[in-house]
């Protein structure tokens, strides 16, 4: 009987991806993907007083090694925006008159403003902030400006954590858990429609339906797209209830959103179902497909902070675009114009894994 079942696993080569391949993908993830301190994080600079002092911050926080400086902003408002719409993780704002009051010793203030929807990115990043302008500082104020050194240090550093001011984890996390559950239900579900047809028996009776490829795979996609209606509400209305989660957006972009999701999970996986050989093969490439949507999509770790390679494999995944617009929409109160960018993404998606199952529907049949 050993033997027996040895000889099985070792023509099921879904055993076998399983037995080499999942171990190495985790060491992988883990060993250099997943980073508890996020470097290179994006960040802009707002300067109101443009000055030699001002220069000096600018040239400190694109020497650190937190930051990517991408941006310099000179209008009131821009910052702001660019924190809303995702592509700064901070803004350092460098009010009017900053250079006459350091020069007088009034410890004038300086405004770091976080988007902290993720609060495990920002913790010793702000560290770092403080760290670098006073250390960009120290280079001008010598001499007789010297005595504004003292300690904590020539100026005061304000922290605005915008969405999410008590960094409470649970508003970052409740929102991707709808990106995830519905992730494992739909695409594990569909994963096995095709599949369970054939070790069933009941497959030629579906191929003797007058319908076409499309339409077969529509009528296996619209009973889960309802299971994935109920997980939606539920998962909203405790979000609510038991975390609350801040709702800022349209309960309709939301919902449109979601719908659009979930079609591009349940394409996918009725893709797998035609790939995979048996039910087995089916929930295995589900769990291939989870593991890195969970790991790399920024539901657990910092998105910004894994390296560029891992970056490129998370925009791949389905659930990274809608985490980021389902966050964007409950916490910042995105409109359709700034969900736009991930919607289209998923679109994309959707278009071509609605495609691929076609095609691989048709070779099936055939």
């Amino acid at each position: 009987m050993i033997f027996k079942e040895i000889r099985q696993m070792r023509r099921d080569p879904g055993t076998i991806a399983m037995m080499f391949a999942f171990p190495i993908i985790q060491l992988i993830i883990f060993g250099f993907a997943i980073n508890g301190d996020p470097r290179h994080l994006p960040m802009a600079l707002e300067i109101n007083d443009h000055s030699a002092f001002s220069r000096s911050i600018d040239s400190a926080l694109r020497n650190t090694s937190y930051f990517d400086l991408v941006q310099v902003v000179d209008r009131p408002g821009d910052a702001e925006r660019l924190v809303k719409d995702g592509e700064v993780q901070f803004v350092v704002t460098i009010p009017p008159n900053f250079e006459r009051s350091l020069v007088r010793g009034d410890r004038p203030q300086l405004l770091i403003t976080a988007d902290a929807t993720d609060p495990a990115a920002t913790g010793n990043a702000l560290a770092a902030v403080r760290q670098a302008v006073e250390q960009g500082l120290a280079r001008d104020l010598d001499g007789p400006l010297g005595t504004h050194l003292p300690q904590p240090g020539p100026v005061d550093i304000i922290v605005q954590r915008s969405y999410n001011p008590e960094g409470i984890t649970s508003r970052n996390t409740v929102p991707g858990l709808l990106a995830i559950i519905l992730s494992m239900t739909m695409v594990m579900l569909t994963a096995m429609s095709v599949t369970r047809e054939v070790e069933h028996g009941t497959m030629e009776n579906l191929l003797a339906m007058p319908l076409r490829p499309i339409e077969v795979m529509v009528g296996k996609i619209v009973p889960y797209l309802l299971i994935g209606f109920v997980q939606t509400a539920v998962i909203l209305l405790f979000s609510r209830l038991l975390f609350d989660v801040p709702f800022m957006g349209s309960l309709v972009l939301t919902v449109a959103v979601t719908i659009l999701f979930i079609a591009v999970s349940l394409s996918l996986g009725f893709t797998l179902s035609t790939i995979a050989g048996s039910q087995l093969q089916a929930m295995q490439m589900s769990f291939f497909y989870m593991m890195p949507s969970i790991l790399l999509s920024g539901f657990i770790f910092p998105f910004r902070g894994m390296p560029r390679w891992a970056q490129w494999l998370g925009e791949a995944l389905p659930p990274t675009h809608f985490m980021r617009v389902i966050r964007g929409i409950m916490l910042k109160g995105w409109d359709l114009q700034s969900s736009l960018p991930q919607i289209g993404i998923l679109a994309g998606m959707l278009v071509i894994l609605v495609s691929v199952a076609v095609m691989r529907y048709r070779d099936t049949v055939a």
